[in-house]
């Protein structure tokens, strides 16, 4: 076997060149994500740096707590997202998923971390939320006297205070890291079990396990999908706790699946650049994650289309005034932004059957979808704020980059404990079926 992997190619290696290749020796991952875990940890510490001065701007400091709540909601994506496209990968199956289940498994290993983050937003939520600022009725009603907020807000903020209070949130929050967090373990525990067990290799394990990762992940993203729609609701939508939107935990769902197949499709191809990468990730597989991310930005603009549809045609005074805020003055220029950067460009871009099958092209396109993302969560955060039509004045308000110089920071940071996380374990799972499949010879087309 070792004979045909060194003469793949050669004149007069027929036999060979047909034969199935070796697995790589080590499925260790490369000593190089030690230099890109320290770039990132550098990149983490030059953004909290220019984010100090932020902080002495006119409203710089509410701006730098707004822009934590993008920067958390962002690493969220990714932990979340990674769980749940894990669970998916097992329901489904295919080989397209083996590549990527130890770089998911990571990401959802980053959950605890992820909850760590919300800590400050706990304490400061009162400065982001009307629910944590006037929490009881006389609080409301004072509020409503002296004009802070509008009758509609007042009237909204006593019908939901059974959700939208501190203790319930507080609570819903444990909640949902807990039961993520639950989830993680398990289906981590049962990865390494799984390579472990003295019957791999054979019909009768990877049948055994197939089933058993089917029946968590099945239920597992039925739960996940209630999770996602409760902390969307409570993180981001109840910034504005007038408006309603019933596909809104649907988008949040098809929104990570988009960033995290975006993330693990960059790590691939990045780690084929050394073994054991290298040698699992063919011309076919790239192929089809390049499919599999065409299929999420379709799904992605459909859901966002059909929403704005809904409301636009039924035009009712309730509704309207979100998107309203979202493309009058110079909100125009980020709504369209976030259009063309979130989904015209990575859906015309994926049409390419060559560039999906492009290494090189495959990987600025990744990394532009995840900022177009960072993009749209900057859209849906920043104008839910009374003050956000004057905002996108940097020369009076410069204070507004730390959206920005935070989300690269916690983002940076997340990214290193990632890359911690992806050299704990062997990069490829070798009790699966489909390891005998990749290793055989390339006959893309």
């Amino acid at each position: 076997m070792s004979s045909g992997h060194e003469h793949n190619g050669e004149a007069g290696g027929h036999h060979d060149h047909y034969g199935p290749r070796p697995l790589p020796a080590s499925l260790a991952a490369p000593g190089i994500l030690s230099a890109w875990r320290m770039r990132a940890l550098i990149v983490a510490a030059v953004a909290i740096l220019l984010t100090i001065p932020f902080a002495f701007s006119h409203e710089g400091k509410n701006h730098i707590l707004r822009a934590y709540l993008m920067g958390y909601m962002i690493c969220f994506t990714f932990a979340g997202g990674g769980l749940v496209l894990l669970m998916l990968q097992y329901v489904s199956g295919g080989k397209w998923g083996l590549l990527l289940r130890r770089p998911l498994e990571a990401m959802t290993r980053t959950i605890w971390l992820v909850g760590l983050m919300f800590v400050p937003i706990i304490f400061l939520w009162k400065h982001l939320y009307q629910w944590a600022a006037y929490p009881t009725a006389g609080s409301v009603a004072e509020a409503l006297s002296n004009h802070w907020i509008s009758l509609e807000q007042a009237m909204t903020l006593n019908a939901k205070r059974t959700m939208l209070n501190p203790v319930p949130a507080i609570v819903q929050t444990v909640v949902i890291f807990a039961i993520l967090l639950t989830f993680q373990f398990l289906l981590n525990k049962w990865s390494l079990q799984r390579d472990a067990d003295p019957e791999r290799g054979t019909e009768p394990s990877f049948d055994r396990w197939r089933i058993k990762f089917e029946n968590l992940s099945g239920i597992g993203i039925l739960i996940y999908v209630l999770l996602l729609t409760d902390g969307a609701i409570l993180w981001v939508k109840s910034l504005d706790v007038t408006w309603y939107s019933s596909i809104w935990g649907l988008q949040f769902l098809v929104g990570q699946g988009y960033a995290v197949l975006a993330l693990s499709i960059l790590t691939v191809i990045l780690l084929s650049r050394f073994e054991p990468m290298k040698t699992m990730l063919r011309v076919t597989e790239q192929h089809d994650l390049g499919k599999l991310a065409f299929a999420f930005v379709m799904l992605n603009i459909y859901l966002c289309f059909a929403e704005f549809l809904i409301i636009w045609s039924g035009n009712i005074p309730d509704e309207i005034p979100w998107y309203l805020n979202r493309i009058h003055g110079g909100w125009w220029v980020v709504c369209s932004a976030d259009f063309v950067c979130h989904w015209l460009i990575p859906f015309c871009l994926l049409l390419s059957r060559d560039l999906k099958r492009n290494k090189q092209k495959m990987i600025w396109l990744t990394c532009f979808m995840i900022f177009a993302r960072c993009v749209d969560m900057f859209w849906l955060i920043e104008p839910n704020f009374a003050d956000a039509a004057g905002n996108l004045h940097i020369a009076n308000n410069f204070g507004i980059l730390s959206y920005i110089t935070v989300p690269v920071a916690l983002i940076s940071l997340w990214a290193a404990y990632y890359m911690t996380q992806l050299q704990a374990r062997p990069l490829i799972n070798v009790n699966d079926p489909h390891v005998e499949e990749m290793l055989e010879p390339e006959h893309a087309h």
